[in-house]
């Protein structure tokens, strides 16, 4: 069993050393892009959340010209349903996904960190939501501020 043991730490040693040089070197990179050091500069944003981010959203400024179609394709937003006489609204699955997983993820690690986040947070879990959606609610707020900057 101890042979057994040194042989995973041989092999996964090299593999903890190539994943801190490509952290490091994506780092680097968001760094120097314009919008990296702006989403860089947001509470808590993380190297990889960030990169997420800037993955997911691109440079192409014309795919989002509004804050609404933003938060749409983030699924910072619910989806309403009208009929009649009859409106229901629900959670938004066409979307994202890895968007939504980045922004939502920023949302959760700036309410530690910004007074602000943390107040939009506390507020939506005071009106009864639960812990996905009253994230999803600071990670629209989030997006606004991305959209803006």
């Amino acid at each position: 069993m101890a042979q057994l043991v040194r042989s995973l730490v041989a092999v996964l040693n090299p593999l903890v050393t190539q994943l801190s040089e490509l952290t490091r070197r994506i780092e680097r990179f968001v760094q120097s892009l314009p919008d990296g050091q702006i989403i860089m500069s947001f509470p808590r944003a993380g190297r990889v959340c960030a990169a997420q981010l800037l993955a997911e959203l691109g440079d192409v400024r014309e795919r989002f010209p509004t804050l609404d179609r933003l938060a749409a394709k983030a699924g910072a937003v619910p989806v309403t349903y009208q009929s009649g006489k009859t409106r229901r609204v629900s959670f938004r699955w066409a979307c994202n996904h890895r968007l939504r997983q980045a922004i939502t993820c920023l949302a959760d690690n700036s309410r530690h960190a910004n007074e602000w986040a943390c107040r939009i947070y506390t507020a939506a879990r005071a009106r009864g939501c639960d812990h996905p959606h009253a994230i999803r609610i600071p990670a629209r707020a989030w997006l606004g501020v991305i959209w803006r900057a």
